[in-house]
């Protein structure tokens, strides 16, 4: 039977959905395997399911609801074509309406926008000079940098905020989906508050420069940024954009803390169930998801398929780049609603921090 069947590797490849998905989808009876293997559990698909699978990767890039493509898939092989037709213009119908509506509701906010009069203060054209620990501002820009944002068109999120304090920097970066808060002490300003948005390469540049112990020199001078470390330096052009207010970002109510042991939790991690989250529209693929609890005795655990309303998702990818930006061999995990932010603390700085933002698991 298996020479005549496509396997679950072969048929990810040939429809371009994950084997991740093609298990979800599995689970959630919309695209079910035409044999399992009672032994290895091991899915086969027969060779008509290579063309459902590749219809079902389509018709997710389109945002159908799982409900409509079951009923799709069903009537897809019939003679009687008429119900996917209705389906599928059902659908497209939606997409319009929706459309229409988010377009009226975007040229209502553009004229708020412009109807603003509200002045806007610029915290970047104060000069400011200051002295910081090399080792901490190596720390802090490590804990911040994998956060930083690469979508050319929210150019403002990429690079890592420098906020500058009396007596203290922060470092923020954020992509949207995440968002990563370091701070450490600094001497040498007491003044007002000033901020600069450095250019991720430029951010590159000066962990580089990181090196020594010895202390060293921030300068902020409109929209120029330099460290220096001795007799070498670093400078560049901050961008020319205004961060958004993370502190409001960062106002979340307490949930439930577990201490975690990192490695460990790696391991379950990557030994545990993964999930299929919510398609990307750029790319029409699904996320890898963990799907995680706290349990009554404040430990983490990598759940399975059980439904439990305190689950909380997270990108999986995204969760192993916090713990490794962690730095600590233990680490605090406080998991909130299952539409609140995963936040990853260490233990012995309340200042640096990461949050994560929950996914949505799909159906």
């Amino acid at each position: 039977m298996e020479n005549d069947m496509h396997s679950i590797g072969e048929t990810a490849r040939d429809s371009g959905l994950r084997i991740s998905s093609l298990r979800f989808y599995d689970r959630a009876g919309v695209l079910v395997p035409a044999h399992v293997d009672p032994v290895t559990g091991y899915r086969w698909y027969a060779p008509e399911q290579i063309e459902e699978a590749r219809l079902l990767a389509r018709l997710r890039r389109a945002a159908m609801p799982l409900p409509d493509i079951r009923l799709v898939l069903a009537g897809w092989s019939g003679a009687d074509t008429d119900l996917v037709r209705k389906l599928l213009e059902a659908h497209l119908h939606r997409l319009e309406v929706g459309l229409s509506d988010a377009r009226s509701e975007f040229a209502t906010l553009r004229r708020m926008i412009e109807d603003r009069e509200i002045p806007m203060t610029s915290l970047r054209t104060a000069a400011v000079r200051l002295s910081a620990s090399a080792p901490e501002v190596a720390a802090a820009l490590a804990a911040v940098r994998f956060a930083a944002g690469g979508d050319p068109e929210m150019p403002m999120l990429a690079g890592v905020l420098f906020d500058v304090e009396a007596e203290a920097i922060s470092f923020v970066a954020t992509d949207r989906y995440r968002m990563a808060i370091a701070r450490t002490a600094t001497t040498g300003y007491d003044g007002p508050r000033v901020q600069a948005i450095v250019p991720a390469p430029l951010v590159d540049a000066m962990r580089a420069l990181l090196t020594s112990e010895e202390p060293v020199q921030l300068t902020v001078d409109g929209d120029r940024v330099t460290l220096e470390a001795g007799d070498r330096q670093v400078t560049g052009q901050s961008l020319g954009h205004e961060f958004p207010d993370y502190r409001r970002l960062v106002r979340l109510p307490a949930g439930r803390r577990a201490l975690v042991d990192v490695a460990a939790f790696r391991q379950a991690l990557e030994a545990g169930p993964v999930r299929a989250g919510e398609v990307r529209e750029q790319d029409g693929v699904a996320w890898d998801l963990s799907v995680l609890k706290v349990t009554a005795d404040d430990t983490v655990t990598v759940c399975g398929d059980d439904d439990d309303e305190s689950q909380v998702a997270v990108n999986r990818e995204f969760l192993f780049d916090a713990l490794t930006a962690g730095s600590r061999d233990r680490l605090i995990l406080e998991l909130g609603a299952p539409t609140a932010p995963i936040v990853i603390r260490r233990t012995d700085d309340e200042d640096a921090y990461s949050l994560l933002m929950p996914v949505r698991l799909d159906g």
